[in-house]
């Protein structure tokens, strides 16, 4: 497991709704969608920004909802590229919310 920095600590703090799991070093959200064609849209465009930046997320869909968690395997524990994949998806919700 990792030591997660002060700093990260702080940056995972800022963010809305995220939930941080220390025993496992990970956080986790749920989002919820109107409907399906919003949550698989969200999807899609969050998997495309994934390749883009080589971290992908541990996530499930059950029709309006996408329950997701972040950690970066590859080294254990969670990590700035968590925080920075978290504030995406927030971004990407808000947007998808608005229509």
């Amino acid at each position: 497991m990792v030591d997660v920095s002060d700093e990260l600590k702080n940056s995972v703090e800022c963010l809305s709704g995220w939930d941080h799991d220390v025993l496992f070093s990970m956080i986790h959200k749920t989002f919820v969608f109107k409907n399906f064609n919003q949550a698989f849209g969200f999807m899609t465009r969050v998997a495309l920004y994934a390749e883009q930046v080589n971290h992908h997320p541990d996530w499930r869909n059950a029709w309006n909802t996408v329950h997701v968690i972040l950690t970066t395997v590859d080294v254990g524990g969670l990590t700035i590229k968590d925080v920075a994949m978290a504030e995406f998806m927030d971004g990407v919700h808000s947007q998808i919310q608005a229509f």
